[in-house]
């Protein structure tokens, strides 16, 4: 068994750019980028997945302790309303990991450059962490990470989307973790999910963001 997180962090120029509450209660970037990576360095689970990474945050999450598998996308966000206060405006899909782990592969979506998918081996686990485009996007984007999670398997992420709609295109094999009745992770949306292919996923919650992303955490252990 071993235990695992997923938590959509926010960029901040994506939070500048939809004008998200986070940009205003942070208004000194450096200080959240902090906070963030103390509050992932809280994070007890062996497995943290993490997405709209910047690369600030990315910096500071190398010190936190665990091993660091990170993907850059290639599209680079650009600020519409304001000057990024980042050092470094990249953007990654990361993974932290306690123990020994392999990378397997990371890409693009080819529909979106700013969404895809990263995979490493953990203890024989295929672990994918994930950022999936909303609308018609999704569909040619869940069936690809369906080839990427062979059993036994995780997915970890925002699927921008609620477990039935991403579950219908990834198949039937594939099961979410069941979340306590009535928590949201995003405003009022289940978005962000653990979904497992050949494993078992329990004790499944979703925890505090402490007003440092739009999203929350949710965390789970899998038994494969």
């Amino acid at each position: 068994m071993i235990t695992v997180a997923t938590w959509n962090v926010l960029h901040r120029i994506h939070a500048d750019n939809w004008g998200e509450e986070v940009a205003g209660s942070w208004p000194d970037e450096s200080k959240r980028v902090a906070a963030v990576a103390q509050r992932v360095g809280e994070l007890t689970e062996d497995v943290v997945a993490l997405q709209e990474v910047s690369g600030d945050l990315l910096a500071a999450l190398r010190e936190t302790g665990r091993t660091v598998h990170a993907m850059r996308y290639p599209r680079l966000p650009r600020p519409r309303v304001t000057a990024s206060p980042l050092t470094d405006n990249t953007e990654y899909l990361v993974l932290l990991v306690n123990g020994p782990s392999r990378e397997l592969g990371a890409e693009a979506f080819p529909t979106d450059g700013g969404k895809g998918a990263l995979a490493v081996d953990v203890q024989g686990l295929t672990v994918v962490a994930t950022h999936v485009s909303w609308g018609n996007k999704r569909k040619s984007q869940l069936a690809r990470l369906a080839e990427l999670a062979p059993a036994p398997a995780v997915l970890l992420g925002d699927f921008n989307a609620d477990a039935d709609t991403v579950l219908a295109s990834l198949g039937e094999n594939f099961r979410a973790a069941r979340l306590p009745a009535g928590v949201k992770t995003r405003g009022e949306q289940v978005i962000d999910h653990v979904i497992v292919h050949g494993a078992t996923a329990t004790n499944a919650e979703v925890l505090n963001a402490d007003g440092l992303s739009d999203h929350s955490p949710v965390r789970a252990a899998i038994s494969y």
